[in-house]
């Protein structure tokens, strides 16, 4: 069985699958082929997948970012520079 998948994508894919007896009889019941019953099924997970997230602006995400971080920036107090050394930080800690 051949498949061609051509919705989104600019290449084709050539899909090889064997089909058990029991499911061809069961397809074949309902007036199908094996191919087209399968080939409804993957149209069926096409059309139900979830669209694709937009790629994200890394530098719109980075400018919002620092915005945020920034906001309330003045409400910070000042500190000497001794608050961020190595030994502050792990002052309880041998």
């Amino acid at each position: 069985m051949v498949f061609s998948l051509l919705a989104c994508y600019a290449f084709r894919m050539q899909i090889t699958v064997e089909i058990p007896d029991e499911l061809a009889a069961k397809v074949q019941a309902r007036g199908l082929t094996p191919e087209s019953y399968v080939r409804g099924l993957i149209e069926e997970a096409v059309r139900s997948a979830p669209l694709p997230l937009p790629p994200a602006n890394p530098k719109m995400d980075m400018k919002e970012f620092l915005s945020k971080m920034a906001e309330f920036s003045e409400k910070i107090p000042q500190l000497p520079d001794e608050a961020f050394t190595r030994e502050s930080f792990y002052q309880d800690h041998d």
